[in-house]
């Protein structure tokens, strides 16, 4: 007589302890059932199960045997020859739709990728390489655009505070036109950087930041009145804007903004 080895998973481990605790009166089987999630009826069928066939009762019956619904392996091979002769090339997808339309073979898609890569063969079509971000062009002349952005660093290390720098940059020279420390990045700091820049250099034609609070809405759907209006309510900057002629250009990334002010190091 042969003996066979059974090799049980971790989980039937699990119920072979939980279980031979409670043949030894540690446990009862109540208690067992927690444990192992589940029904006392369940249990009880698992402990006869143990005593009558010993480890091997906890062994799924199922082990070893072939599912009736996997696919036959003539079918597999054809789909595989397919694959390296008349489709060759075609991905996963678009085998599945030939499959079904030329050879009848009506599979879904998991089903044919999982026979493919059984069979070591890959999907021709890699994912396409993320795309670059662009790099905007610089203005051909001084005044037209200004960038402005605060950057919270610890400026002055560890003789002070971590303060806010905010600065305004023209856009076609890249010459630092105004800049201020605050505390934190407000309003009243970007006024002082907007007067300051006024004075020393008349008014811009546009101004280029990020989507702050600051310079638009935080709400997204109007009110009535904002309705009635034909626009959003403004905030005291783009009302600041809105009023000296200066067009607001949103950054549409935060990384747009991230070269106008950036700590040293």
């Amino acid at each position: 007589m042969t003996r066979e080895t059974i090799t049980l998973t971790q989980k039937e481990q699990q119920r072979t302890q939980v279980l031979t605790q409670v043949q030894h009166r540690a446990l009862d089987a109540g208690e067992a059932a927690q444990l192992l999630g589940l029904s006392l009826r369940h249990v009880r069928r698992l402990l006869a199960r143990l005593r009558q066939l010993g480890m091997a009762a906890l062994a799924h019956g199922n082990r070893g045997r072939a599912s009736p619904r996997r696919l036959a392996d003539s079918i597999r091979q054809r789909i595989c020859t397919l694959a390296r002769t008349t489709y060759a090339g075609c991905n996963d997808h678009h085998l599945t739709e030939l499959l079904a339309d030329r050879e009848g073979l009506h599979l879904s898609r998991p089903l044919v990728r999982l026979v493919l890569r059984e069979a070591g063969i890959g999907s021709p079509h890699t994912r396409r390489p993320p795309r670059h971000r662009r790099r905007r062009d610089r203005m051909p002349q001084a005044g037209l655009l200004v960038q402005m952005d605060g950057s919270q660093h610890a400026w002055l290390e560890s003789r002070g505070p971590r303060l806010v720098l905010l600065a305004a940059i023209d856009d076609a020279t890249g010459r630092v036109v105004s800049a201020c420390f605050r505390p934190q990045e407000d309003s009243h700091g970007y006024f002082l950087l907007l007067r300051a820049l006024l004075r020393r250099y008349g008014i811009p034609t546009a101004i280029y930041t990020d989507r702050h609070t600051l310079f638009q809405p935080q709400r997204r759907t109007l009110s009535l009145a904002e309705q009635l209006r034909g626009h959003r309510d403004r905030t005291q900057l783009s009302r600041a804007f809105h009023e000296l002629g200066i067009r607001w250009i949103p950054a549409h990334s935060p990384q747009a903004t991230d070269e106008i002010v950036k700590p040293p190091g």
